[in-house]
């Protein structure tokens, strides 16, 4: 039975897709509707950046507060010198203190651009985020008095049971005891948020439910708390695979690590079946123009796909930056002449196409490159490159610019080097 939510919060989030589970949802549902919750997600600091797998649970802190409600976003400075073993086949890295100095300080410049910080209330009515650090308090613990409060209700046999450790144990893989921590600390987190913050609510991606589930069990027995726990299910593409992967690898919020247009061409080039599903989770366009988009066919889906591409690269970049990229790639896909955001490639007058291909990264190899020529597959300014040791000089430019182009979707600007 489909449930029907009185509460706007979660009436958004059911119409867009975005609840798996809830731990009590008539009693959740009750509560939003009756006064100003505070609710909260974690992101440990392992990047100087947070990319596109952690969209789904910045979207839900965004959601929060567009309905009214203040969200918390809590860096994981204390859980992150331990490493969450959910969804890894092997132990993560340990950071230092510097390390973690320099992610926190790159993740707080992507939560700006999509959670509104300000003191007290904004000009559009939404009460203001919280950015919290769990170091504050999880440095500071004292081990003896952390197991006798917190360990004391945890059972080694229940968390021998969940996913995030069962996982790792049936495939032989190493589990260290620093890891298997890490249910205990996330739960202590939420029991402290509670008594700082009046914090009621904690949301995740459905492989965070383990842990989730810990905290308000834990909230509950220290403490009698009534805590709530939300998870939105794990996006994957038609084709099964797990978003936030490109050919190249994670997809980036910075700018720094992902140029604002390769952040659009992301999304620019999702699959016909995707597209549906894209758009109502990660834009915030009404879902009436989310199922008009949606129903288009044939070569009309790739105005679809347009204005998700736009949609999400506003808002994790900002409109001038979306602006930008949609005019590069309607000049480079469209017209033929070269935008000014395409990726560039520096070269010196005997460079060869092949090497060319190296350079840019569209082949691994000399060798791939080599095989992409003989296919057919590279093109200068849209002609077909026939010779691997062909030299490109500025004669050969169109409208101002070089175009290197392999298949469809890769392309980059040349120029040439000043020193030679």
């Amino acid at each position: 039975m489909t449930m029907t939510y009185k509460s706007e919060f979660l009436q958004v989030l059911h119409e867009r897709g975005f609840i798996h589970q809830m731990t009590d949802a008539a009693a959740l549902d009750a509560a939003l509707c009756k006064t100003r919750l505070t609710g909260y997600c974690g992101f440990d600091a392992t990047a100087d950046s947070l990319h596109v797998g952690n969209l789904v649970a910045i979207t839900l802190l965004r959601w929060f507060q567009k309905t009214g409600h203040r969200p918390i976003t809590l860096m994981g400075g204390g859980t992150s010198k331990v490493g969450d073993p959910s969804g890894r086949d092997e132990t993560r890295r340990l950071l230092t203190d510097e390390d973690l100095a320099r992610n926190k300080a790159g993740i707080l410049k992507n939560f700006q651009q999509f959670i509104d910080f300000d003191n007290g209330r904004n000009s559009s009515g939404r009460t203001a985020a919280l950015m919290v650090d769990n170091d504050d308090w999880l440095s500071k613990l004292n081990y003896i008095d952390f197991l006798r409060e917190v360990g004391v209700h945890y059972s080694v046999n229940r968390m021998l049971a969940m996913d995030s450790v069962k996982l790792r144990l049936d495939r032989e893989q190493n589990l260290s005891f620093i890891e298997f921590n890490y249910m205990l600390m996330q739960g202590y987190d939420f029991v402290e948020l509670r008594e700082k913050y009046d914090c009621t609510l904690q949301m995740s991606g459905a492989d965070q439910w383990g842990n989730i589930i810990s905290g308000v069990e834990l909230g509950r027995r220290m403490k009698g708390m009534e805590l709530f726990g939300l998870t939105a299910p794990l996006i994957t593409k038609a084709d099964g695979s797990k978003m936030g992967k490109s050919v190249s690898g994670a997809v980036w919020l910075s700018a720094d690590r992902l140029s604002p247009y390769d952040y659009y061409q992301f999304w620019r080039n999702t699959a016909d079946a995707d597209v549906a599903k894209m758009l109502a989770t990660f834009t915030e366009i009404p879902m009436d123009e989310v199922r008009r988009l949606s129903a288009l066919g044939g070569a009309e889906i790739n105005e679809a796909k347009k204005v998700l591409a736009f949609e999400a690269t506003k808002l994790c970049h900002g409109e001038a930056a979306a602006i930008t990229a949609a005019e590069t790639a309607r000049m480079t896909f469209e017209s033929g002449a070269l935008g000014e955001d395409l990726p560039t490639l520096t070269i010196g007058f005997k460079t060869t196409i092949a090497e060319m291909l190296v350079m840019s990264g569209f082949a691994t190899s000399k060798g791939e490159a080599k095989r992409l020529i003989a296919g057919g597959g590279v093109r200068v300014n849209d002609k077909k490159v026939l010779d691997e040791n062909e030299t490109l000089n500025p004669a050969t430019a169109m409208d101002g610019g070089v175009k290197l182009s392999v298949g469809k979707k890769k392309h980059a600007s040349i120029i040439w080097s000043t020193e030679e």
